[in-house]
């Protein structure tokens, strides 16, 4: 059975972006049976274009992505959530339920921010 990680960010167009793409392309790589998705609390019209651009460079396309807003079945029914800027009080969970990671402004540093969220990316599938 495969089970969902929920990786968040408030727009759905930069970090969250970036944490399912990298995980989904570990995570079958190392056949996991974990799938991630990504949502915001307060979506973007599109995906960041230094995200597009970023990823591209490592052949991952998410040029077609549409940010979207998380819903709460979504919520209850990931294995796990990972939060990079949403607030348990905002998606209305228990803090216990969101696991929170403090990565650097894409707009302001992509290449801080990739380099912290493939470390954090790295450690989760050797966790799992």
């Amino acid at each position: 059975m495969t089970s969902t990680i929920l990786f968040l960010c408030p727009h759905h167009a930069a970090k969250s972006v970036i944490a399912a793409a990298y995980f989904n392309r570990l995570a079958q790589q190392k056949g996991l049976s974990w799938i991630a998705d990504s949502a915001g609390t307060e979506p973007d019209e599109a995906v960041s274009p230094i995200v597009v651009e970023l990823l591209k460079n490592e052949n991952i396309d998410v040029s077609g992505h549409q940010p979207r807003r998380v819903t709460a079945d979504e919520l209850e029914s990931a294995a796990r959530v990972i939060s990079m800027g949403c607030t348990p009080e905002e998606l209305h969970v228990s803090p216990t339920r969101v696991e929170q990671w403090t990565i650097p402004a894409v707009s302001q540093n992509p290449q801080a921010a990739q380099e912290a969220i493939l470390a954090h990316i790295q450690a989760l599938v050797t966790e799992l």
